[in-house]
């Protein structure tokens, strides 16, 4: 096959959607094994605790407006689409500098508090919130797009600024928790920067806002964001109770369990993809009332995703020890990161199904629905999290609960979308096998073809 034509099969969105998570993925990775390594654990527990609670506190911003632009900018014609993205510019100014407010307010509280968590997010959350506005709206805006090739570029630009930076602090000399948050803010600059000089950031809309758009995506947010929220809050949870509960040594515990975690990417490559992908398709097949499609796309991404998971599951769980050695270094290789990497893995199908019941229930105009189901895994991950740790007395306990998180969410978000649409549980895996058979026989049949 000539080489033209395989590039051109390697330019589709899927591939280059696929690239762009694994490519962040991967390069997430290196900086975590590059500070794991450098770094004294107590400084890496609190950077990775910092970077828990922004995330958290950025959902303010993400979880009112990424699933909102989307939506009403996919598909839409240009006037209606500048209109959605300016309102989206206006909304989401004005939510950086209530929450830059909040913080500036918050810094009198650093004369009454020695807790060096508190006072990382106090000094350095608002700077940081402000240098990533306009990266983030240019990677929401390329994803509705289904720019994925620029999308690539901008991730990889992001993260490969940081790693180098660090590389060379490492280089002329030791790094410590304060220069990673310098570092952290310089790259999200620069990155922002490089968008502007691009034009991706859609800026110049902004005048073209109104206040029907505005109270339009405000309406949708107002959900959307709740449910991010509680999201990210399940995510973090576990950083908060364990840095916490455990007292003097939560930092390192943390440290401890964030290798894991980040190990995790190996399902959160696909799974980003998939949803990269099938989110503006089942909002297109929605919005033209195409209800059936909209299930056979969610039982199509998510049935094959958990069916080709289990063979990575399985070696995953084979192989943690060397897994967790590779990325975290020699101290960590015996611990409980590895127990706490084989209990994630061993019920890591869940995830696909999970995350697109609740993305479809918000394709379907059903936020609220989706934030209830949230709410619900949080609960239920908050209580077993508490309990794992009664029972188990280290961070076995907390990985152990994120089984029942899953399992709550899977049977609350199957019980609600099965109102509103036809669908059935083993739908997803006669879909996904079906689909998974019909791409490896497409394959094969290429593959005879070059080979003739």
């Amino acid at each position: 096959m000539p080489l033209q034509k395989i590039i051109s099969k390697l330019r589709n969105k899927h591939f280059l959607s696929l690239l762009g998570n694994g490519s962040m993925a991967v390069l997430s990775m290196v900086t975590v094994a590059i500070l794991l390594r450098f770094m004294h654990a107590t400084d890496i527990g609190y950077w990775f605790f910092f970077q828990s609670v922004f995330v958290l506190l950025d959902t303010f911003r993400t979880g009112f407006l990424q699933v909102a632009l989307i939506k009403f900018y996919s598909g839409a014609e240009k006037s209606r689409a500048e209109t959605v993205l300016g309102s989206v510019w206006y909304l989401s100014l004005a939510i950086t500098a209530i929450l830059i407010a909040a913080n500036i307010l918050g810094l009198t509280a650093l004369y009454f508090t020695d807790n060096i968590g508190f006072i990382i997010i106090l000094k350095w959350f608002g700077i940081t919130f402000l240098c990533t506005l306009p990266s983030a709206i240019a990677s929401w805006i390329l994803q509705a797009e289904q720019r994925f090739d620029k999308l690539l570029v901008l991730r990889i630009l992001n993260q490969g600024v940081f790693i180098l930076m660090v590389l060379v602090m490492i280089i002329f000399r030791k790094i410590n928790l304060e220069e990673v948050l310098i570092i952290n803010v310089l790259g999200a600059s620069i990155t922002s920067l490089y968008c502007f000089i691009k034009g991706w950031t859609g800026i110049k809309t902004l005048p073209k806002r109104t206040k029907e758009s505005i109270l339009e995506l405000f309406n949708f947010g107002k959900f959307s964001v709740g449910t991010t929220i509680s999201t990210n809050l399940l995510r973090s949870s576990d950083t908060f109770i364990i840095m916490f509960v455990l007292g003097v040594a939560g930092p390192a515990a943390v440290a401890m369990y964030t290798v894991p975690m980040r190990l995790m990417e190996i399902i959160e490559i696909p799974l980003r993809s998939f949803l990269a992908t099938g989110m503006p398709a089942m909002s297109e097949a929605f919005n033209k009332n195409k209800k059936q499609e909209v299930v056979y796309i969610m039982q199509k991404y998510a049935g094959m995703l958990t069916l080709a998971l289990v063979p990575v599951s399985f070696i995953a769980i084979l192989f943690a020890e060397y897994a967790i050695g590779l990325l975290g270094g020699g101290k960590y290789m015996g611990t409980y990161a590895v127990s706490v990497y084989r209990i994630f893995m061993s019920f890591a199908m869940f995830y696909p199904i999970d995350r697109f019941l609740g993305v479809t229930l918000d394709i379907i105009h059903q936020p609220r629905i989706n934030f209830y189901k949230v709410l619900v895994m949080l609960a239920t991950n908050v209580a077993f999290d508490f309990t794992g740790i009664y029972l188990f007395g280290n961070i076995n306990g907390v990985a152990l609960a994120t089984l029942f998180t899953f399992l709550s969410g899977v049977i609350f978000g199957y019980y609600w979308l099965r109102k509103y649409l036809e669908f059935s549980l083993t739908g997803f895996f006669a879909i996904g096998f079906s689909e998974l058979k019909l791409l490896i026989q497409q394959n094969l049949f290429k593959n005879k073809i070059v080979e003739s």
